[in-house]
């Protein structure tokens, strides 16, 4: 280290260190507009998450709910679409995102059932007559759970998809949909009367539901 005039190496290591910093690049300013890109990238990214960890079990809800591959589709979309426009709503933390996400799926489920007059299952002709073939008798019979299905009101219907295809409990159901188990068990009793009034034969109907 070498000395100055008057022996110490401070004022030597000062006008250095300041040479040193005057020759780096100065940092822009953060300004209004950089800190409102950053929050936007932010948001793309916490979207995006959502989107990964959701968007196929999302679909899988949508076709259970619609019956249709793309309206199964547009309801995943519009659901995104809805998180994008409230993304300081949406929960930080799981299960309570994924909450979140299915109450707008049904919702929307809810909304499409009001403007839509005829669903297109009803819209389809259903055999009048069962063919000899299994095939054929495994074919109406899914035609007509489905259209059955349908015809439940859609939060009644989500109710049953996530209790009787994917075994969720009536508590789960009740912390996704934002309600309470009772009232979740009682339109788990509702469906099954209707559906056994659309599924049953009528000698049988009596017999199956009080």
């Amino acid at each position: 280290m070498t000395p100055n005039a008057n022996g110490s190496p401070r004022v030597f290591i000062g006008v250095h260190a300041t040479t040193f910093l005057r020759d780096l690049p100065p940092e822009p300013p953060l300004t209004a507009a950089g800190a409102m890109a950053g929050s936007r990238r932010d948001a793309t990214t916490r979207l995006g998450l959502l989107f990964d960890a959701h968007h196929r079990r999302l679909h899988r809800l949508g076709l259970r709910l619609l019956g249709d591959v793309e309206e199964a589709r547009d309801l995943v979309q519009e659901t995104f679409l809805r998180a994008a426009g409230a993304l300081a709503r949406v929960p930080e933390e799981e299960p309570a995102a994924e909450a979140w996400l299915v109450r707008v799926a049904v919702n929307l489920c809810r909304d499409r059932h009001r403007r839509r007059a005829v669903r297109r299952a009803h819209a389809a002709p259903m055999p009048r007559e069962v063919a000899a073939s299994d095939d054929e008798a495994a074919r109406l019979a899914r035609w007509t759970v489905r259209a059955a299905l349908l015809a439940l009101p859609p939060r009644r219907r989500a109710i049953v998809v996530l209790h009787e295809i994917e075994g969720r409990s009536a508590a789960e159901i009740a912390a996704l949909l934002g309600t309470r188990a009772v009232t979740v068990r009682w339109h788990l009793s509702r469906a099954r009367r209707e559906l056994a009034k659309a599924l049953l034969p009528p000698a049988t109907r009596h017999e199956e539901t009080p």
